[in-house]
């Protein structure tokens, strides 16, 4: 009798971090497109398009009280524009590798949970 064989393992780390680097990259490729844009051809859109790809970064620094800080050190000139914008795509690169993380553990847990649950039957 043959046994069955082993389920392949995946590399769950790998793939992970594939995404969230990809998804980084993505994101800051718009976003350098918006603020290229934003200052070359100023117009009502791109300066919606701007602020909505700063909520993200600005609600996450606010809910860990870093963006009063932080607004005030823009306002008296302590940190520059690309300051700002350096703070705002780390933040936002930080989330992303966050949120993968936190799907590949769940996702991680759920497969195990269904093998076992399978390999009982």
């Amino acid at each position: 009798m043959r046994s069955p064989s082993p389920t392949p393992t995946l590399p769950l780390m790998r793939i992970m971090s594939g995404n969230a680097f990809l998804l980084s990259i993505l994101y800051l490729l718009v976003g350098l497109g918006v603020e290229v844009a934003r200052r070359l051809w100023p117009s009502v859109f791109i300066l919606r398009l701007s602020l909505s790809l700063d909520s993200l970064p600005a609600r996450a620094l606010e809910l860990v009280g870093l963006m009063e800080p932080l607004r005030e050190a823009y306002f008296s000139g302590r940190v520059t524009e690309a300051g700002l914008r350096l703070v705002f795509s780390s933040t936002t690169v930080g989330i992303i590798f966050l949120l993968a993380v936190g799907v590949g553990l769940l996702m991680g847990t759920l497969r195990g949970f269904l093998l076992r649950q399978s390999s009982r039957r």
